[in-house]
């Protein structure tokens, strides 16, 4: 199977089995999704979405933000992985929000990374949630199950990942195509003791190919 025709057979399962895939995150405006991506990193989308209604309660947007305090911010997210670091990264977000983008979240990647705690990855998940930009986040999910399936060859980094994707997937799919990879390695192609007998892309699959005979049943 050629990596034109593997790609091909993906887009064909997801656009009928997930054509509406989305994040899981809960957000009513830009401001609202960058703070739970930036809150997101290395803890799950249902642990953020039990902790943001209160956030959100008390810094409704960048201006409440900027003014309010570390220790606050802390206290209302301390259950989130890192609370520290993304107390402080969040108070900076609001200040420079308000401070260098009038208040609006800007909708560059380039612009978007300066902000504090925001990396590429992030980025990539605003402008293309948001603005359907298409720009593809690899978070861990999806790099595992590209490798998997075989979307990417020997990509060391989520970048060089990123780039292979984007340079196979048509341009008006990227920012549907990271949403498909991501729930797929969330609840199928997961970590630890992935989904095979179930996934509805194992004909296609080079890691459920490269199995014994015997496992693959």
């Amino acid at each position: 199977m050629t990596i034109r025709e593997r790609y091909q057979r993906l887009i064909e399962y997801f656009q009928q089995k997930a054509p509406n895939a989305e994040t899981e995150l809960f957000y009513d405006n830009p401001f609202q999704l960058l703070v739970a991506v930036v809150l997101s990193a290395q803890c799950t989308d249902k642990r953020v979405n039990l902790t943001t209604p209160a956030l959100f309660q008390r810094f409704p947007d960048p201006a409440s933000l900027a003014e309010g305090s570390i220790d606050e911010v802390f206290s209302l997210i301390k259950s989130i992985s890192y609370p520290n670091n993304k107390a402080k990264h969040l108070v900076g977000l609001g200040k420079m929000l308000m401070e260098k983008f009038s208040g609006e979240v800007p909708m560059t990647v380039d612009e978007l990374v300066l902000l504090p705690g925001v990396g590429r990855k992030t980025a990539n998940v605003i402008t293309s949630v948001i603005d359907s930009q298409p720009n593809m986040a690899v978070d861990t999910h999806v790099f595992r199950v590209a490798a998997r399936i075989g979307l990417t060859r020997n990509a060391k980094t989520p970048l060089s990942a990123e780039k292979q994707l984007i340079r196979h997937l048509p341009q008006q799919l990227v920012y549907k195509a990271h949403h498909w990879l991501i729930l797929h390695g969330r609840y199928v192609c997961t970590a630890r003791s992935p989904q095979c007998t179930i996934c509805g892309l194992k004909e296609i699959c080079r890691y459920y190919q490269s199995l014994p005979k015997a496992s693959q049943r």
